[in-house]
Protein backbone atom coordinates (compact mmCIF):
# COMPACT_ATOMS: atom_id res chain seq x y z
CA UNK A 1 0.00 0.00 0.00
CA UNK A 2 2.76 1.83 0.78
CA UNK A 3 4.28 2.17 -2.87
CA UNK A 4 1.19 2.99 -4.11
CA UNK A 5 1.46 6.52 -2.66
CA UNK A 6 5.00 6.68 -4.23
CA UNK A 7 3.11 5.16 -7.52
CA UNK A 8 1.25 8.49 -7.52
CA UNK A 9 3.96 10.90 -6.53
CA UNK A 10 6.00 9.73 -9.56
CA UNK A 11 2.76 10.14 -12.09
CA UNK A 12 2.17 13.54 -10.51
CA UNK A 13 5.91 14.15 -10.95
CA UNK A 14 5.69 13.35 -14.81
CA UNK A 15 2.30 15.05 -15.57
CA UNK A 16 4.29 17.92 -14.61
CA UNK A 17 7.43 17.51 -16.22
CA UNK A 18 5.35 17.05 -19.04
CA UNK A 19 3.14 19.95 -19.03
CA UNK A 20 6.41 22.31 -18.01
CA UNK A 21 8.07 20.42 -21.23
CA UNK A 22 5.06 21.80 -23.37
CA UNK A 23 4.66 25.05 -22.42
CA UNK A 24 8.74 25.70 -23.01
CA UNK A 25 8.45 24.86 -26.28
CA UNK A 26 4.65 26.10 -27.00
CA UNK A 27 6.46 29.66 -25.69
CA UNK A 28 9.78 29.03 -27.52
CA UNK A 29 8.46 28.17 -31.08
CA UNK A 30 5.32 30.35 -30.71
CA UNK A 31 2.96 27.95 -31.69
CA UNK A 32 1.87 24.57 -30.49
CA UNK A 33 1.74 21.37 -32.42
CA UNK A 34 -1.33 19.80 -30.34
CA UNK A 35 -3.93 22.44 -31.49
CA UNK A 36 -6.04 22.09 -28.66
CA UNK A 37 -3.75 23.21 -26.28
CA UNK A 38 -2.31 26.75 -26.83
CA UNK A 39 -4.80 27.95 -24.28
CA UNK A 40 -6.81 30.16 -26.32
CA UNK A 41 -4.00 32.07 -27.15
CA UNK A 42 -3.82 34.45 -24.35
CA UNK A 43 -0.94 32.78 -22.56
CA UNK A 44 1.63 31.99 -25.31
CA UNK A 45 1.06 34.60 -28.05
CA UNK A 46 3.95 34.36 -30.90
CA UNK A 47 6.33 37.20 -30.76
CA UNK A 48 5.12 39.97 -33.71
CA UNK A 49 7.83 40.93 -35.38
CA UNK A 50 10.03 43.94 -34.52
CA UNK A 51 8.54 47.75 -35.86
CA UNK A 52 12.61 49.40 -35.39
CA UNK A 53 16.00 48.65 -36.43
CA UNK A 54 19.26 50.01 -36.87
CA UNK A 55 20.67 49.02 -40.42
CA UNK A 56 23.90 50.38 -40.82
CA UNK A 57 25.90 52.89 -38.57
CA UNK A 58 28.75 54.84 -39.72
CA UNK A 59 31.63 56.79 -37.58
CA UNK A 60 32.00 60.08 -38.90
CA UNK A 61 34.52 61.08 -36.45
CA UNK A 62 35.81 60.21 -32.59
CA UNK A 63 31.98 61.61 -31.16
CA UNK A 64 29.70 60.92 -33.99
CA UNK A 65 28.23 58.61 -35.91
CA UNK A 66 25.75 58.44 -38.87
CA UNK A 67 23.09 55.86 -38.82
CA UNK A 68 20.31 54.62 -40.69
CA UNK A 69 16.75 53.60 -38.80
CA UNK A 70 14.27 51.38 -40.61
CA UNK A 71 11.18 52.12 -39.08
CA UNK A 72 7.68 50.00 -40.44
CA UNK A 73 9.60 49.45 -43.85
CA UNK A 74 11.04 53.47 -44.00
CA UNK A 75 14.36 54.20 -43.06
CA UNK A 76 15.51 57.26 -41.50
CA UNK A 77 18.81 58.99 -41.44
CA UNK A 78 20.08 60.37 -37.97
CA UNK A 79 23.18 62.23 -36.83
CA UNK A 80 24.30 61.57 -33.28
CA UNK A 81 26.69 62.68 -30.65
CA UNK A 82 27.31 66.10 -31.27
CA UNK A 83 26.06 68.44 -29.37
CA UNK A 84 22.22 68.26 -30.81
CA UNK A 85 21.25 64.74 -32.47
CA UNK A 86 20.07 65.97 -36.28
CA UNK A 87 17.75 63.90 -38.39
CA UNK A 88 19.87 64.23 -42.14
CA UNK A 89 16.65 62.38 -43.96
CA UNK A 90 13.12 61.14 -43.30
CA UNK A 91 11.28 58.88 -45.13
CA UNK A 92 13.97 57.21 -47.25
CA UNK A 93 11.87 54.27 -49.00
CA UNK A 94 13.49 50.70 -47.97
CA UNK A 95 15.36 48.86 -51.06
CA UNK A 96 13.51 45.40 -52.43
CA UNK A 97 14.59 42.21 -50.76
CA UNK A 98 16.48 40.94 -53.68
CA UNK A 99 19.50 43.07 -53.76
CA UNK A 100 21.76 39.79 -54.01
CA UNK A 101 22.84 39.21 -56.89
CA UNK A 102 21.71 36.15 -58.94
CA UNK A 103 25.20 35.18 -59.67
CA UNK A 104 28.55 35.48 -58.08
CA UNK A 105 31.09 37.83 -60.27
CA UNK A 106 34.13 36.17 -61.73
CA UNK A 107 37.50 36.83 -59.22
CA UNK A 108 39.69 39.35 -60.45
CA UNK A 109 42.84 36.82 -59.96
CA UNK A 110 42.93 33.24 -61.07
CA UNK A 111 45.54 31.11 -60.45
CA UNK A 112 46.21 27.35 -60.96
CA UNK A 113 45.37 25.31 -57.33
CA UNK A 114 48.64 23.84 -55.79
CA UNK A 115 48.49 19.89 -54.45
CA UNK A 116 49.41 20.11 -50.50
CA UNK A 117 53.23 20.17 -49.97
CA UNK A 118 53.83 21.95 -53.62
CA UNK A 119 55.85 24.84 -53.41
CA UNK A 120 54.99 28.59 -54.77
CA UNK A 121 57.21 28.73 -57.54
CA UNK A 122 57.20 25.09 -58.87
Amino acid sequence: MYWLYWLFILILLAAAAGAALLAYRTYVMGESNVTNLNFGGWLFRPRPEPRLGVIEQASVDARRKLVLIRRDGIEHLIMTGGPVDVVIETGIQAPPASRIPAEPSAPVFTRQPRSFGQAVNE
